[in-house]
């Protein structure tokens, strides 16, 4: 029987699956407003430190193109369940290692197992939630993504700031435990869930025959560009906010991640914007303003370079959403696929860019950070524009629950 909106199966569904986001993306980001310390405690530059989310995100990346496929063998609550526990266990493990080569192998395994929610959380809210109501419960899942990004950031630097660097993942760790805990009492086993058997050829030939579609192609890279940039701010506006003029301590400094609120809220804007004039138009309008928020970073002022990250945090969820969204009504068959390609490139665009961003700032500074951003941006805008030629000027408005797609 599917789960209808209203009911309190609906509401437990829901809940149990805004855990399941918070968990994942708490995890993987939590070590992101820590780079300075490890760098600093392990005597790494900021390249090197910057390995801790970038080797997560692109083990992340992989790993998603086949935990969907090992679903249908294991069943999907099973298969994220046992990623969400492990996942935990393996970040408490994180809080307590001494050797950062210990420490990037267990963010390694984590990325691995962090996959095992998102390729398959969209499957069986699919499967087992009700047509009219899937839109709800979608929306609150990627609320938890979009709140364990942000609060896993925001819990870890601030209690790293007090407590160290240890405290903070660990605590991560225990929120996660408990987060699973709950994922697992509350969520109902699939009722509309048929295993079958695991088929590497079939999986390959579906992914090979959307690597074929230039359009595709366009967007996967789109994905990759986007969040390449938008993580390579992030990981390097803490190295300049504690340094001079500004000496803000850590803990202040973490705060900044609340701007990832922002995309809660503009992908709904960006929609009905779309709806009105087009996906095109507004993709080129997002990446522009990704471009003039970054140019305005480089301005000395403080309140100049929180409003620039505001900018391009709008940008990144508002073109992030398109572009997710167009990946799917492009795609004429084996449409989860394509979105596990997409995906794919999207994190591993978060590991280039955020890895890649450290040598611009080591050699460059923050204005080659911004640098970098840039070039991205315009390789978007590029990008875009072959987009529009494939497609023609106009396209039909795509569904509004796919603009709140936020898998930050």
């Amino acid at each position: 029987m599917a789960i209808k909106y209203g009911t309190p199966i609906f509401r437990k569904t829901s809940f149990a699956f805004f855990a399941a986001g918070f968990n994942t993306f708490a995890i993987l980001y939590c070590v992101q407003p820590l780079m300075q310390d490890l760098a600093s405690e392990f005597q790494l530059s900021a390249t090197m430190a910057s390995l801790a989310l970038s080797l997560s995100t692109i083990c992340l990346a992989v790993s998603m193109l086949l935990f969907g496929s090992l679903s249908e063998v294991w069943g999907r609550k099973p298969t994220m369940v046992y990623s969400m526990l492990i996942a935990s266990i393996l970040c408490l493990l994180t809080a307590i290692t001494d050797n950062f080569h210990v420490l990037l192998f267990l963010r390694i395994l984590t990325g691995i197992v962090l996959a095992g929610v998102p390729s398959v959380a969209m499957a069986y809210l699919g499967e087992e939630v009700e047509s009219v109501s899937l839109g709800k419960a979608m929306g609150l899942y990627i609320s938890g993504n979009a709140i364990g990004a942000m609060g896993g950031r925001i819990i870890s630097g601030i209690l790293s700031h007090y407590f160290g660097w240890h405290i903070a993942i660990g605590a991560v760790g225990i929120i996660s435990i408990a987060a699973t805990v709950i994922f697992a009492l509350t969520l109902r086993p699939s009722h509309n869930f048929n295993a079958k058997s695991f088929g590497i050829y079939n999986l390959g030939k579906s992914l090979t025959a959307h690597l074929k579609d230039p359009g595709l192609l366009c967007l996967f890279g789109l994905g990759f560009l986007l969040l390449g940039g938008n993580v390579a701010l992030f990981n390097y506006i803490g190295y300049v906010l504690t340094s001079e003029p500004y000496s803000l301590q850590q803990g202040v400094v973490s705060w900044i991640f609340l701007l990832f609120v922002i995309g809660m809220f503009s992908s709904i804007w960006i929609g009905r914007l779309v709806d009105r004039y087009g996906r095109q138009y507004i993709l080129l309008m997002n990446l522009v303003l990704i471009i003039a928020g970054a140019l305005l970073t480089i301005n000395e002022s403080l309140l100049g370079k929180i409003i620039g990250l505001g900018m391009t945090t709008f940008g990144f969820f508002g073109g992030h959403s398109i572009a997710s969204g167009w990946v799917s009504q492009r795609a004429v068959n084996n449409k989860a696929q394509a979105s596990s390609l997409y995906l794919f490139l999207y994190y591993a665009g978060s590991s280039v860019g955020g890895t890649l961003g450290g040598v611009f700032w080591t050699s460059i500074g923050w204005s080659g950070v911004v640098s970098m951003v840039i070039a991205f941006s315009i390789l978007g805008i590029i990008l875009a524009a072959v987009l529009l030629k494939i497609t023609g000027i106009r396209q039909q408005p795509i569904k509004k629950t796919k603009h709140l797609q936020i898998d930050k």
